[in-house]
C-alpha cells in the first residue's frame, strides 16, 4: 500500500469516527432532552389539580370547585349531584316548588333539604317510612353563586354521605360515595372473620367515619375500617347508627340502649324502643311496656316513661312545612294519656293538663279549608275541645280566650291565610293576633326565654291595649279588675259573633 492509500485510509476512518461521536452526542442530547421534558412534564402534572371521584379522574367535577381565599372550597349543590349517584330539585320534597332558594337532593333510600343562606340541612330516611325529619350542620351556610346554591366540602360530605381528602402536597382530591366505599369492603370483612355488612342504609354511613356495622349471620357489632379491631362486638340482635349523635342504638333480647364508639353505655338496654326526638334539645323518644316517655341523651328521664303516644302525626298536615311532630313551635311536647292531650316543654315541665281531645284541625265540610296544626309566625298551635278550637302559644296559654268552631288554613295562588269562624261570620287569625299582639310578645318570648308569668302578663297587657282602643270609655283605666273585663269583651266579641265599632 503506497502512502497515498493510506492517508485516504486514515481520513476515512477518521470521518467515521466523527460521525459516529456527532450521532453519539446527538443521542445524548436527545435522551436529555427527552429527560428534561418528562421532567417538567412531570413538574406540570404536579402543580395541576387532580380530582378523582371513586377512584376514576373527574375533570367536570374538578371545574364545579371554586375556591375562596381563606381555603373553603365550595360546590354547586345541582351540578355535582349527578357525580354522586343524587337527583337535584327545587324547592322542599314535602312542599313541591321552583323556589330557587331552597332545594333538595335525593337518592331511594334518603332525602336532605338545603335552604339559602341556612347551615342546617334536614334529613328524610326513605326507608323507615317516618315523615320525622332529623338534621345535622354544615361549617358554613348555603350560599348563592350566579344565581346558583353552593355548600362547602363539609356540606357536600353531610348531605351527599362523601367522603372528601384534599392532599395539598399532590394537589389531589379524592371523593368516595357511600354505595362505592361499602362495595370497596364487601371482600375485605370477610379476612376479619364476619360473613357480611349490615344493608341497613343508617348503619352503611358508618363508613364515613372509618366504622362498619358487621354481621356473622346471627348477631350484629361495629369494627374499625381500617384494621378490623373490634368496637362494639359482635353480639346484639340489631344495630342502628346514629349519623347525628355518632353513637350506636343496639338491641339485645328486644330491649333498646345507646352504646358510644368508646364502649360506654349512654342509656342502659332496657326499653322497648329508642328514637332521637331533636338534637338540639338532646332528648330521645322511649316506650315501656306500650307507654312512652322522653330521656336526655344521658339517659336521664325527662317526661316519664307513662303516656299512650308522644308526638302528632304529622302527614296530615302537610302544608304547614313542619319537619317533626314531636317538639311543636321549638319547645312544646305533645302528649296523650287516657285519650286526652296535653303539652310538656322540653324540659320535662307540664304546661297544660291533659284535656284537650286533639291537636290541629282537620277540614271536612268545607272544600276551600286546609288542614292546619301551628300558624308558625305567631308561635301558637291549635287545640280542640268536643269539636271546638282554640290557640295555645309556647307557654301553653290562650292566647284568645275562646273556643271557635273552625280554624284552618286556606291557600290562594301559593299565599297562605288562616280564617277562623265563630257564630256563621269569619275572621282573619293573623289579623286578631296582631290586634292582640301576640306575635311581638312572642318574638320577644322566643328571644329572651321569658317566664310563664311574665308572657301571661305580657299578653294581658297587648289584649288590654286592642280593648283600650275599641272602647274608649275605658281606654283610660288600668287597674286588674278592668283589664280582665276588657279581655273578656274582646274574646265575646267572636264567641258572639259582635264587631265593635272601630274594629
Amino acid at each position: 500500500m503506497n502512502l497515498l492509500d493510506e492517508d485516504f485510509s486514515n481520513n476515512k476512518e477518521n470521518k467515521t469516527k466523527n460521525i459516529i461521536k456527532i450521532i453519539v452526542v446527538f443521542i445524548v442530547l436527545i435522551v436529555i432532552a427527552i429527560i428534561g421534558i418528562v421532567s417538567y412534564m412531570m413538574y406540570l402534572q404536579g402543580t395541576v389539580l387532580r380530582v378523582y371521584v371513586n377512584d376514576m379522574e373527574n375533570a367536570d367535577v374538578k371545574n364545579l370547585l371554586v375556591f375562596e381565599d381563606d381555603g373553603t372550597i365550595y360546590v354547586p349543590v345541582r351540578a355535582i349531584s349527578s357525580y354522586l349517584g343524587y337527583s337535584c330539585y327545587n324547592g322542599e320534597y314535602s312542599n313541591r316548588s321552583e323556589d330557587n332558594s331552597k332545594c333538595y337532593v335525593e337518592t331511594t333510600e334518603e332525602v336532605a333539604n338545603l335552604t339559602l343562606n341556612s347551615n342546617k340541612i334536614y334529613k328524610l330516611n326513605l326507608e323507615e317510612g317516618s315523615n320525622n325529619y332529623t338534621y345535622v350542620y354544615m361549617d358554613k351556610p348555603v350560599r348563592a353563586i350566579n344565581g346558583e346554591l353552593y355548600i362547602t366540602t363539609d356540606g357536600m360530605q353531610k348531605a351527599f354521605n362523601t367522603t372528601f381528602f384534599y392532599d395539598q402536597e399532590n394537589n389531589t382530591i379524592t371523593i368516595y360515595t357511600t354505595p362505592y366505599l361499602i362495595s370497596s369492603y364487601t371482600n375485605t370483612i370477610l379476612d376479619y372473620g364476619y360473613t357480611g355488612l349490615s344493608e341497613t342504609f343508617e348503619n352503611e354511613k358508618a363508613i364515613l367515619k372509618n366504622m362498619l356495622v358487621v354481621t356473622n349471620d346471627k348477631y350484629f357489632g361495629v369494627i374499625n375500617a381500617a384494621d378490623g379491631t373490634e368496637i362494639l362486638e359482635c353480639k346484639y340482635d340489631e344495630i342502628r347508627y346514629q349519623e347525628v349523635t355518632g353513637d350506636f342504638i343496639v338491641c339485645s333480647d328486644d330491649k333498646y340502649g345507646i352504646i358510644g364508639t368508646d364502649k360506654k353505655t349512654k342509656v342502659n338496654i332496657n326499653y322497648d324502643s329508642i328514637e332521637l326526638m331533636d338534637y338540639d334539645a338532646g332528648l330521645y323518644l322511649v316506650s315501656r311496656n306500650n307507654r312512652y316517655g322522653v330521656i336526655d341523651l344521658n339517659g336521664n328521664t325527662v317526661i316519664y316513661a307513662e303516656n299512650d303516644r308522644i308526638g302528632v302525626d304529622i302527614s296530615r298536615f302537610e302544608e304547614n312545612d313542619l319537619k317533626t311532630g314531636y317538639i311543636l313551635i321549638d319547645s312544646l311536647i305533645p302528649v296523650m294519656r287516657n285519650n286526652k292531650w296535653g303539652l310538656f316543654d322540653t324540659d320535662g315541665n307540664q304546661l297544660v293538663d291533659f284535656e284537650y281531645d286533639s291537636f290541629g284541625y282537620i277540614a271536612s265540610s268545607n272544600r276551600e279549608a286546609t288542614n292546619l296544626l301551628v300558624i308558625p309566625d305567631y308561635n301558637v298551635i291549635v287545640a280542640c275541645i268536643n269539636n271546638r278550637y282554640t290557640l295555645l302559644n309556647a307557654s301553653g296559654e290562650q292566647p284568645i280566650k275562646a273556643f271557635v268552631d273552625d280554624i284552618y288554613m286556606v291557600i290562594s295562588g301559593g299565599e297562605k291565610q288562616y280564617l277562623m269562624n265563630a257564630n256563621d261570620r269569619t275572621y282573619d287569625v293573623e289579623e286578631y293576633l296582631d290586634r292582640l299582639g301576640v306575635l311581638e310578645s312572642t318574638s320577644n318570648s322566643n328571644n329572651t326565654n321569658t317566664s310563664s308569668s311574665n308572657t301571661t302578663t305580657n299578653n294581658e297587657e297587648n289584649n288590654n291595649q286592642v280593648n283600650n282602643e275599641t272602647t274608649e270609655e275605658n281606654s283610660e283605666q288600668n287597674n286588674e279588675e278592668q283589664q280582665n273585663n276588657e279581655e273578656e269583651q274582646n274574646n265575646e266579641e267572636i264567641q258572639n259573633g259582635e264587631q265593635q265599632e272601630g274594629q
